[in-house]
């Protein structure tokens, strides 16, 4: 992913108003992120951990979703997997993430959700650059670049499923 400016980010939301873009908590490393290795800026508001934000290059524009946690993973031996990057997490790492769509759709209470890493560190946990629990990779004869390709593939189907 390209690297983003803090009002290029807060312009790309297409789920929530201006005011609540403009109100929302960017991470604070924003420009100490390894924009490299990232196929979408992810993060949760420190101050608010129920909310959660998505923004990905989508059709040549960037596309930002306001996410928020509708109920953490049981917890204990349960296992959840990340319907993004297929990261396997036990206890609360994963998060069923809902993003309410755009227009009159949202309005209505019309939604998309999805079990992603709660910690939306999906890019870090494909390319090994984010410590994993065991058993948190599946074994897959998969490259790093069809996993990556995959990821990718995985977060524009969720954003078509979201502004669709």
């Amino acid at each position: 992913m390209n690297p983003a400016t803090e009002q290029q980010i807060r312009a790309s939301f297409v789920n929530c108003s201006k005011g609540e873009a403009k109100r929302m908590s960017l991470p604070r490393d924003l420009t100490g992120r390894p924009w490299d290795d990232l196929d979408f800026l992810g993060w949760r508001d420190p101050g608010a951990p129920e909310r959660g934000y998505l923004v990905a290059e989508h059709d040549g524009r960037l596309v930002g979703v306001a996410l928020r946690a509708t109920n953490q993973a049981r917890g204990g031996a349960q296992r959840s997997m990340c319907s993004l990057c297929l990261t396997v997490h036990s206890g609360d790492g994963t998060a069923l993430m809902t993003a309410r769509k755009p227009g009159e759709a949202g309005r209505q209470g019309n939604s998309v959700g999805a079990y992603l890493c709660a910690d939306l560190d999906c890019s870090l946990y494909v390319r090994g650059l984010k410590e994993l629990e065991p058993g948190g990779r599946l074994h897959e004869t998969l490259t790093l670049e069809e996993k990556i390709v995959r990821t990718r593939a995985n977060v524009r189907a969720f954003l078509d499923k979201v502004i669709g």
